[in-house]
């Protein structure tokens, strides 16, 4: 049932995994791409979860703090309720994080641009200021020139005299000699930067909310902040079912701009449609190969890739994603994308996730055509293994190595690595060393070992362990001992060290045979004079 508590538990947690991920791969590139599937969510119901993520978010990344005051923007267009509760849970966070200098101009810096979005009011950024210079240390002054340099287009601008306030108490900081040289220095740096003019304050990129559009909240760093931390706890709904269809009413007219343009566009083809109808009334008939309309646009595509990236980023666990994924209904072509997504989703978490391996072993035991798709994947992946980032690179391999530890995938398909110094790059050999490490700490490294030497696969093993020449030979025994599994290549060290009996053998073989050959030859021609 769906209001049962253990459903809108599970739903709550999908939700607060989904706000994560969305907020862990946004920048200026795809945020324009990300903000309708965050509007996707219910933010009504998750928006603790969204203030407390973002919050987080621009902790450990301040780089991006412009791109989470853009979206932070765009949201409190639709929901104000939202971004009132972020500004006063930064005010609040600000008040908390006086003993921290790293947090508080982590803190600032976002306050400045919710001050550039004109999400914040301007005066908060004045009286901010004044407070950090009423008494000034070191370290007020340091932050106080950081939160300027980020603001200080904006407040040019909107309160000019404000700003020339500002900076007056600058000069006077500067008249007393009171504080070191460095802090001076970065005054004096402050007054160039208004002298050369501040850089714009929002970029073109992410000036995505028209200034009338914009809701601006009006909040002192004097006024009592309630926070509202039960909002970030699961707590059962009486009313879920219908909230949540609210929520979905909401949404469709938030998103309606597109759903609007996709019906004009409908009913433009709809009307070429007729047109063509009504001259093959007229005789003039149409052929075949003219009717057919093809979709270079890739429409049917990206929404087919956006609903699966969906389904398997909002899922509690692997077999809700697998019953939701096995449920969608593709065409003949369309598998691949499936194993495309999965693997992309995994590559892109930072670090790997078991439920991914789990996911895919659920499809290629359902379906022979995925573990099909994912051996071409394997292919795939192995042949632009060098375009890979290292952290993307260890979550596909680990990827490869559960199903291949879980046997979803066939092992013949390691007959794609070859193990050579000049068949492999710096990226292969990372690959490979994690794939194998991976493999050894699930089989164990006897059971690695044994089906590493099954007969009936050692075709499939050759390129893996070479027995063509010893110098690679010798790489592969290097290689695999280099990374803790020298277990694995006793029958490799034994063939290399009989390789010269065996060498000699064939020499030998190869000169009884010339031999025989030269005896036969010299028969022949006795004969031939004879004659």
């Amino acid at each position: 049932m769906e209001e049962s508590i253990e459903y809108q538990k599970k739903s709550w947690i999908a939700l607060k995994k989904s706000i994560n991920g969305f907020l862990n791969k946004i920048n200026k590139a795809n945020i324009k791409h990300i903000v309708p599937e965050l509007f996707s969510e219910n933010l009504i119901r998750g928006r603790g979860l969204f203030c407390r993520s973002i919050m987080k978010s621009q902790l450990c990344s301040p780089v991006f703090t412009d791109v989470f005051a853009a979206l932070v923007a765009i949201i409190n267009t639709k929901f104000p309720q939202i971004g009132e509760l972020l500004c006063k849970r930064m005010i609040l966070q600000l008040q908390k994080a006086n003993n921290n200098k790293t947090h508080t101009l982590a803190t600032v810096k976002f306050i400045a641009h919710l001050v550039n979005q004109q999400v914040l009011h301007e005066l908060i950024a004045l009286e901010l200021v004044t407070l950090l210079l009423d008494k000034p240390t070191a370290d007020s002054v340091d932050v106080a020139v950081c939160f300027v340099k980020e603001c200080g287009s904006m407040l040019q601008d909107l309160c000019p005299l404000g700003l020339h306030g500002i900076f007056e108490r600058f000069r006077g900081i500067l008249h007393e000699g009171k504080i070191d040289k460095r802090v001076q220095f970065l005054i004096e740096d402050l007054f160039a930067l208004r002298k050369h003019k501040f850089p714009p304050a929002v970029t073109p990129e992410l000036d995505l909310v028209d200034q009338e559009d914009q809701l601006t909240h009006e909040i002192s760093l004097g006024d009592k902040v309630d926070p509202q931390i039960e909002l970030d706890i699961f707590n059962p709904d009486p009313n879920f079912v219908e909230n949540e269809n609210k929520y979905e009413e909401l949404q469709k007219r938030i998103l309606g701009g597109s759903d609007d343009q996709e019906e004009e566009e409908e009913d433009d083809s709809e009307a070429e449609d007729e047109e063509e109808e009504e001259s093959d009334c007229l005789g003039n008939r149409a052929t075949p190969t003219q009717l057919r309309i093809e979709d270079e646009t890739e429409t049917n595509l990206i929404n087919l890739r956006r609903t699966i990236y969906l389904t398997i980023m909002s899922s509690v666990d692997f077999e809700e994603a697998g019953h939701k994924l096995m449920k969608m209904k593709l065409e003949p072509g369309e598998e691949m994308e499936l194993c495309i997504m999965l693997l992309e989703c995994c590559s892109q978490e930072r670090t790997y996730l078991k439920y991914y391996g789990l996911l895919g072993q659920r499809l290629c035991m359902i379906n022979k055509l995925h573990q099909k798709n994912f051996e071409e994947s394997f292919v795939q992946q192995y042949s632009m293994i060098h375009r890979l980032e290292t952290n993307k690179l260890r979550n596909v391999a680990k990827f490869f190595a559960h199903l291949l530890g879980t046997d979803a995938l066939p092992w013949h398909v390691l007959a794609y690595l070859r193990l050579t110094e000049e068949d492999t790059t710096s990226s292969s050999r990372i690959f490979i060393k994690i794939l194998f490490q991976e493999l050894s700490e699930q089989l164990g490294i006897r059971m690695l070992n044994e089906r590493l030497t099954d007969p009936d696969m050692q075709e499939s093993f050759e390129s893996i362990f070479p027995k063509d020449n010893p110098k690679n030979t010798r790489f592969a025994i290097n290689f695999f001992t280099s990374i803790g599994l020298g277990g694995i290549t006793e029958n490799l060290r034994e063939y290399l060290k009989n390789m010269p009996r065996l060498i000699l053998k064939q020499d030998k073989r190869v000169s009884r045979s010339g031999e025989s050959d030269g005896e036969s030859d010299d028969h022949q021609r006795k004969r031939r004079r004879r004659s």
